[in-house]
């Protein structure tokens, strides 16, 4: 495989499972090290994955990984994830905010300790990342930090505001540090998904049917493709998955179905803008 991250380093959290471990083994195959961040350590009863499970993938695909328990809550724990990582691998360019709380219901339904959960972990963390990142990026000269969350838009949709409120957030964080430091060629940009990802979150949450969606193959492309992109050329955007993959000349996508080929009734999640076609 194409060495294109070769001697980058990456942080991903949320990386024990899902499009967070995905994008973990593709980056580290492309030859980036990659901080394995996340909460379980430990196997779960019913989701699949673990730090050391997704450190051990990296190895046996011949990339680098430091495997580390962070609760993205706590703002201690985030600081010495960034520093654990720049003592291990020396320096630190590229974060992937991908850890993610859901709870799909109406503002009547959701309960203040749900919304208070989705909060800390979609947004907050996503500040407290950043903010400890971008001084080591700084001092790089190079840095890319993405956000797993969809554009700022108009479209509307019931039951689901308090989550909502908490991914635009992320988003509106990303446009906010790109003007911030242009300056210090640190891009930051939102990416989000045309369609479905089948993961074990979409699956555990009665969100689609797997044929009815996309495999992480998709995200994996489209965020290997971003971090290859000059910083100064590539930053304050809101991305889907395709335009990113369009933009880099790909046409067909019927690969990326679970099916091999697009279904009758694709889940859609980016509202009518969608560009599928």
């Amino acid at each position: 495989m194409e060495q294109r991250h070769a001697g980058r380093v990456a942080i991903i959290t949320g990386a024990s499972r899902g499009i967070g471990r995905d994008v973990a083994v593709r980056l580290a195959q492309e030859g980036a090290s990659i901080t394995v961040a996340a909460k379980s350590d430990s196997p779960h009863p019913t989701l699949p994955g673990t730090i050391y499970e997704t450190a051990r993938d990296i190895e046996a695909a011949g990339g680098q990984a430091l495997p580390l328990k962070v609760d993205v809550r706590d703002e201690g724990a985030i600081a010495d994830m960034v520093e654990q990582t720049v003592k291990q691998f020396g320096k630190l360019d590229i974060l992937f905010n991908n850890a993610g709380a859901i709870h799909l219901s109406s503002v009547e339904h959701t309960p203040v300790k749900k919304f208070d959960l989705m909060y800390q972990v979609n947004v907050r963390a996503s500040m407290a990342a950043a903010h400890y990142a971008i001084p080591h990026m700084r001092a790089n000269g190079w840095g890319h930090i993405l956000m797993f969350s969809p554009e700022l838009h108009t479209h509307h949709s019931a039951n689901m505001a308090p989550y909502m409120v908490t991914k635009l957030g992320m988003t509106r964080l990303a446009l906010s540090i790109a003007e911030e430091h242009r300056a210090d060629n640190i891009a930051a940009n939102a990416i989000w998904p045309v369609t479905m990802i089948d993961t074990a979150a979409i699956r555990n949450n009665n969100l689609g049917d797997p044929s009815q969606c996309r495999t992480s193959e998709i995200i994996c492309d489209a965020v290997s493709e971003l971090f290859s992109r000059d910083p100064a050329e590539c930053t304050g955007r809101q991305l889907t998955d395709e335009e990113i993959l369009r933009e880099a000349g790909v046409t067909n996508f019927d690969h990326y179905w679970v099916t091999g080929a697009p279904p009758e009734h694709p889940v859609l999640i980016t509202g009518p803008q969608s560009v599928i076609r």
